[in-house]
């Protein structure tokens, strides 16, 4: 199949999908056990006990439902070795944040129940969970109702030695990611989110990160399905450009350019982003390949 029809099937299928697995999107799974609820999967991590990550589609159309919100937190029977449970969080400082939020579910029943079990939740800040993450979550259904048509990839990184929490000691994590992947005739789009799970001291658009660089962190190969001339373009850059506009007072040193200095999108060894400034339009330092 050449790059240009594999798009073109891709524009095609994508809208009509009810089921995330589908198609194969999906990203590759590090730890062997993907569950499929009826309109989001995900990769479940045991010794975490909360998902790597969750895929879904998210369409303009779905936005238009009204099902009302549950919160009717419950455990995943679908997961083989046992999920986590509501109780794990209880006094524990931290909210049961969505990897696929409840308001993303409002168009079907079925969906808006699957959406709080507890596979879809991760340890987040009240700070965080309701602050950036929030704001995030936001501007990906603002996109959607723009771009009509997105495929969504949220978790936390399980890396490191990170604390738990609950008798099931589910792991909080120190950073969340998401990745938004909107698909047309000519080359599929993405940008990239890296935050910290504390209280938010940037703006969004300055969490922004390549594929490449999540990746390299979780050890995930996200868009196996594409072709590598394809994830060359898609995975390496930070397409600040087709996702916030001017009248979301972003400014161009996202995307560094005739001098412009901004931070480095790489992940050091330790985990956490590089801290070193960059002019490169790749985005990275001299150490982690700038040009």
């Amino acid at each position: 199949m050449t790059i240009k029809s594999l798009l073109t099937s891709l524009v095609l299928i994508i809208p009509t999908l009810s089921f995330a697995q589908d198609i194969n999107l999906l990203p590759t799974s590090t730890t062997q056990q993907i569950v499929y609820h009826t309109y989001f999967t995900l990769s479940y991590s045991e010794p975490h006990e909360q998902a790597e990550w969750v895929a879904y589609l998210l369409t303009a159309q779905r936005l238009s439902g009204n099902i009302e919100r549950s919160n009717k937190f419950r455990a995943d029977s679908s997961v083989i070795t046992g999920s986590a449970h509501s109780s794990d969080y209880a006094k524990s400082g931290y909210d049961k944040g969505h990897l696929a939020p409840a308001a993303d579910m409002k168009y079907d029943s079925i969906a808006m129940k699957e959406c709080f079990l507890m596979s879809n939740m991760s340890p987040q800040l009240p700070s965080f969970n309701r602050g950036i993450w929030k704001e995030l979550e936001e501007s990906v259904r603002s996109w959607a109702l723009e771009k009509d048509s997105l495929f969504i990839v949220a978790g936390g990184v399980l890396k490191g030695n990170l604390t738990p929490i609950g008798v099931n000691e589910v792991a909080v994590p120190k950073y969340f990611y998401k990745i938004i992947l909107h698909i047309n005739h000519s080359e599929p789009e993405a940008i990239a989110f890296l935050l910290p799970n504390e209280t938010a001291t940037q703006r969004l658009s300055d969490y922004a990160i390549t594929i490449d660089s999540l990746e390299t962190l979780t050890d995930i190969d996200f868009f196996p399905v594409f072709p590598n001339s394809i994830e060359n373009i898609l995975e390496s850059k930070i397409q600040i450009k087709q996702w916030f506009s001017e009248k979301q007072e972003v400014k161009e040193t996202n995307t560094p350019s005739s001098g412009t200095s901004v931070q480095c999108s790489q992940i050091t060894k330790n985990g956490t982003r590089c801290k070193r400034k960059t002019t490169s339009p790749n985005g990275k330092c001299y150490q982690h390949g700038g040009n």
